[in-house]
């Protein structure tokens, strides 16, 4: 048991970190939306992580490590927004797929991450801005952000997956 929960901290712990490094540095500033605007990977190690290792890891991953991109990149006031909907996003990533490991569950799991993504930081957005249409122009970075994300992960997902059962690492209950 105390075996498992060192995994568990250190398999997080790296999906945190992958998360900020692929939101910090794998990205574009667009020069759109109310704030301007940034389309990143980060959500590509947070769903492979969720999908492999659970509800927890994705939701610790999506909303400490892409949390931790807003407090340290100059993006502070959206720091508690997005550790609560990319910790959201990455436990329901992990959630559909602990249950479910066909490949049309994972596509299922990351559009319901999609959702979650436009709804809230539409909402995010209505919230600091104070108005219900400078939101709109986020939403096409988000859906990019999110397709692009999608398509890398599910061509990538099934060798990472039989890679990390042969290693013997399984998901956190």
């Amino acid at each position: 048991m105390k075996e498992n929960k060192v995994q568990f901290i250190a398999v997080t712990a790296m999906a945190v970190a992958l998360t900020y490094v692929f939101t910090a540095f794998v990205n574009v500033r667009l020069p759109i939306a109310a704030n301007g605007g940034l389309i990143h990977l980060g959500n590509v190690p947070l769903f492979i992580m969720a999908i492999l290792f659970g509800k927890k890891t994705g939701a610790i991953a999506g909303g400490v490590g892409m949390g931790l991109f807003d407090l340290l990149s100059g993006w502070t006031a959206w720091a508690p927004f997005t550790f609560i909907i990319v910790g959201i996003m990455g436990y329901v990533v992990g959630a559909i797929t602990e249950k479910h490991d066909q490949y049309g569950w994972k596509v299922a799991a990351i559009f319901a991450a999609f959702v979650i993504k436009i709804v809230g930081y539409y909402i995010a957005e209505i919230i600091l801005y104070g108005n219900f249409v400078a939101p709109i122009t986020s939403v096409p970075g988000n859906v990019v952000q999110i397709a692009v994300a999608a398509v890398i992960v599910l061509i990538v997902i099934e060798p990472i997956e039989i890679a990390v059962k042969k290693i013997g690492i399984t998901q956190f209950a």
